[in-house]
Order: C-alpha cells, then structure tokens, then sequence
C-alpha cells in the first residue's frame, strides 16, 4: 500500500498521485466512488464493462430466461399479457 501527502485546493479538489493512479490503472475519465465519514474519504474505482462485455452478459441471461420460461410453458407472446396481468395486480 502506498501512503502519500496531498494538499485540497480551495475550491475542494485534490489531485491523485501519479505513482498511485498507474498503480490502479485511473486515467481521465476514471469513475470513482467516494465513500466520507468524519476524517476520512475512500475512494472506489468503478469499473464499468465494456460493450461486448454487457452484450456477451446480456446474451446468458436471455438464454436463461427463455430456459426458465420453456420449463413453465410460457411463450414469448404470453410476456405482454403477463405484464398486464402483473402490473393490474399491484
């Protein structure tokens, strides 16, 4: 782990070292979650996937759905009625 010692501009802004943002890969643009309590800040890099990678995680669970459905008989034009159905009851 490294430690360093930074200092917050007026306008509140602090700048990450660079030895520790090519440590976690953070370029520009770099998403962080900030988490604050009374002294302390944490910040967590959120990582977002790529298009191929949603699209590959999009393509599964669509297969295990359409497998879900077929073990209880339900058709893809059942799924309009289903909603209705669904959306009347609450």
């Amino acid at each position: 782990m490294t430690v360093e010692t930074i200092k917050m501009s007026s306008k509140g802004q602090i700048v990450i070292p660079r030895n520790i943002r090519e440590d976690m890969d953070a370029d520009e643009g770099t998403v962080f979650a900030v988490v604050g309590s009374k002294d302390s800040v944490v910040l967590k890099k959120i990582v977002t996937p790529s298009k191929e990678e949603l699209i590959r995680e999009l393509r599964v669970l669509a297969r295990e759905g359409a497998k879900r459905a077929a073990k209880k008989g339900i058709k893809e034009s059942d799924v309009p009625g289903l909603i209705h159905k669904s959306r009347r009851a609450k």
